[in-house]
């Protein structure tokens, strides 16, 4: 229970990682505030989170719409008083070669993936400062570190998340304010499901990212984590075998 006593929102937190990340800071004693644009989903997760003992706040929200954002944190500082943790995991990805990326579904994702963690963001950020206690966690992904063919507006968006939890951690340092980008690779979601073709037992599971979320804003002040990549074992660098000796 060492988030017992502490506040936090989470975006996305409908199904997938965001679910699975507010269940796991619910179990370690923290009250949830859920926002999502699907109500139905947020609710059932609420729900999940009360069977934990702990106290839950759906809130509606479309994260591109800055006045959502900020009727979401209303709702969560009248509802809790403070908030000392925010996780931007709220997401959408839609690949396509570059000659045949639509320009809707560019501002698409330039408007979920990024500026809708620079809108939370803002939200939350001066309140932590004055309070010289928060943590925001960014769920960047692995593509935000490497981009490949048909990532183009996708990579573009989660680069963009990395650097902006950087500027994020520099403005935070004077005032006891951390933020960590966490950068899994391939997770078992729907949205991957949506893209992808795999073998769904190599797969990380949603709970794994959840597990490194609790581990990262639970650590003493003192630890500082800037950036965590956990990914499936299949997408691990392969040791070179250009320096072994012949014959080997």
């Amino acid at each position: 229970m060492k988030l017992k006593g502490k506040t936090a929102v989470i975006t996305g937190a409908g199904r997938g990682i965001g679910r699975a990340i507010a269940l796991e800071l619910a179990k370690e004693g923290a009250n949830i505030v859920l926002a999502a644009p699907e109500l139905d989903q947020i609710e059932t997760v609420a729900a999940e989170i009360r069977e934990l003992g702990r106290e839950a706040l759906p809130v509606q929200t479309d994260i591109q719409h800055k006045s959502q954002i900020e009727a979401m944190a209303r709702a969560a500082f009248d509802r809790f008083g403070s908030v000392e943790i925010l996780v931007n995991n709220g997401g959408v990805a839609i690949h396509n070669a570059i000659p045949n990326i639509k320009e809707e579904d560019w501002d698409w994702m330039m408007a979920i993936n990024l500026k809708g963690t620079f809108l939370c963001t803002q939200a939350f950020f001066q309140h932590m400062c004055d309070h010289r206690q928060g943590h925001i966690v960014n769920i960047v992904s692995r593509a935000g570190k490497i981009a490949s063919a048909k990532f183009g507006a996708y990579a573009a968006s989660k680069f963009g998340t990395l650097g902006f939890t950087q500027t994020t951690d520099a403005e935070g340092i004077p005032y006891n304010v951390k933020a960590t980008a966490l950068c899994p690779g391939a997770v078992d979601t729907q949205q991957r499901a949506e893209n992808h073709v795999d073998d769904h037992s190599k797969l990380l599971l949603p709970e794994d990212v959840a597990e490194y979320v609790a581990f990262i804003v639970t650590r003493p002040d003192r630890v500082y984590i800037g950036e965590a990549s956990p990914v499936p074992q299949f997408m691990k660098p392969m040791p070179s075998a250009n320096n072994l000796k012949a014959g080997v």
